[in-house]
């Protein structure tokens, strides 16, 4: 869970002066690092179970976006939007000095990776896509606007983890308790008054309520331009945030590219499902090589 401090803690700043953080793993200095992206609500903890599989042999670094984790609140919260996140990975690469880095992204990762697709393609050793896509499914977009930037709070961690699996069951039928626990240390912190609380900024659901801002700019270019490039499409069999029909088109438009489906996962796998696994090392041997 994080206790066996196998990671540093990195910061960098955003260019409107945001203390941005960051998980390091440490790896090899001879292979691209790898760069993971989390989705809406979550942080640098998603990623630990890969993080953890893969550090030692790769270097590995576990981004924050701004106002989640251990990154600073944005006094603006209309700069939580893919395109500010985007430019705050733009800074981190500028610091580190990355010139070629594998990205994963889940979701709104995802989104932030197709971003750096389009402008810095030549900097990407191959891509991971989980659960989404260039068109968002309305129905799922629908459903996380039921409870993003809505506070909770719970009294212990199993009453956080019970909440979890009365909202989620349909994402993960398979999950026991000890799952939902595992999710729930992921997504939530204990706060000053010791309540479990959600690790994010309320206000990144701001954006959301802005009406048209879901369509956003055509991101179909930004798939064409991993052309080339070694692409896996991680999609859940449940999910309703990519459907089967996008996710076949871009197996159409990017030659060589990868479709795995995760059976019996909604949105989003964790990527420690045996399937994504040994797609994510097909994936990184390419990227090596």
């Amino acid at each position: 869970m994080g206790d066996r401090r196998n990671y540093s803690d990195g910061f960098w700043w955003s260019r409107d002066g945001i203390r941005l953080h960051y998980r390091e793993y440490a790896g090899p200095a001879d292979k691209p690092p790898i760069l993971c992206f989390p989705g809406l609500t979550r942080n640098a903890r998603d990623y630990e179970g890969l993080a953890e599989r893969l550090a030692g042999a790769w270097r590995v670094l576990c981004v924050e976006f701004r106002g989640r984790g251990e990154s600073g609140y944005a006094k603006d919260p209309m700069s939580y939007v893919p395109l500010t996140y985007f430019q705050d990975v733009e800074a981190l690469l500028e610091e580190q000095k990355i010139e070629r880095f594998v990205a994963v992204g889940t979701s709104l990762g995802g989104l932030v990776t197709m971003l750096l697709a389009a402008t810095e393609r030549d900097k990407l050793a191959g891509v991971v896509l989980n659960d989404v896509g260039p068109e968002i499914n309305p129905a799922g977009l629908a459903r996380i606007r039921t409870y993003v930037g809505k506070a909770i709070w719970y009294p212990t961690w199993m009453h956080a983890a019970r909440g979890l699996a009365d909202g989620n069951a349909d994402v993960y039928p398979n999950y026991g308790i000890e799952d939902w626990l595992r999710m729930a240390k992921r997504l939530y912190r204990v706060n000053s008054s010791g309540r479990i609380v959600l690790d994010y900024d309320m206000k990144i659901a701001e954006p959301f309520r802005v009406p048209g801002n879901e369509t956003g700019p055509d991101m179909w270019p930004t798939i064409d331009a991993m052309q080339g490039l070694p692409l896996l499409i991680v999609r859940g069999e449940r999910s309703d945030i990519l459907s089967e029909e996008t996710a076949a088109k871009m197996i159409e438009r990017v030659q060589g590219a990868e479709l795995l489906t995760v059976p019996q996962v909604g949105h989003a796998p964790t990527l420690e499902e045996p399937e994504a696994v040994a797609g994510i090392a097909r994936l990184l041997a390419k990227a090596a090589g």
